[in-house]
């Protein structure tokens, strides 16, 4: 067996202080989701995913690989979306096992009121904090994590071109 590769010190630093930012900001965003809008970010993204995608409907699959979920849990926010209003579900005709999550009008009007808020507190947490070059350095920083790590579904997304 392979003799373990510890950190120093200097990575184990970085490492925490990395695991720090990630909790603060990530407790931040969701407080004010739940305080302005009543809903857990799982939910504001899962809406975002469907109002972003090609009329404005996923394959359930395809959904809980873009919000990195089980299906399992995906399911349960979709059934909790859907009882609101925000969203709804239909079977695929091809694939007798298949469904699509679809944002109704309600679920698009509620991302219209949420965002505003939603980016304030992103704009307070993370880039009020940073300078231009900064900022530069935590894209470069997240896109090398991301590709190193698995990726993402929707890359092209977030990519610059």
């Amino acid at each position: 067996m392979a003799e373990p590769r510890w950190l120093n010190q200097t990575e184990q630093q970085a490492w925490r202080a990395f695991i720090a930012a990630q909790r603060v900001v990530n407790t931040r965003i969701e407080q004010q989701l739940q305080r302005d809008a009543g809903i857990p970010h799982t939910y504001y993204e899962i809406l975002v995913r469907l109002s972003d995608a090609p009329d404005g409907r996923l394959r359930m699959s395809e959904l809980a690989v873009a919000t990195l979920g089980s299906r399992s849990r995906l399911s349960h926010a979709v059934n909790r979306l859907e009882q609101t209003g925000w969203v709804r579900r239909e079977a695929i005709e091809s694939d007798r096992r298949g469904q699509v999550a679809i944002i109704t009008d309600l679920g698009r009007q509620k991302l219209v009121e949420t965002a505003p808020g939603h980016v304030e507190e992103v704009r307070k947490s993370i880039f009020d904090a940073l300078s231009e070059e900064q900022v530069e350095h935590l894209y470069d920083l997240c896109v090398t994590l991301v590709r190193h790590s698995g990726d993402t579904i929707d890359r092209a997304a977030w990519e610059r071109r």
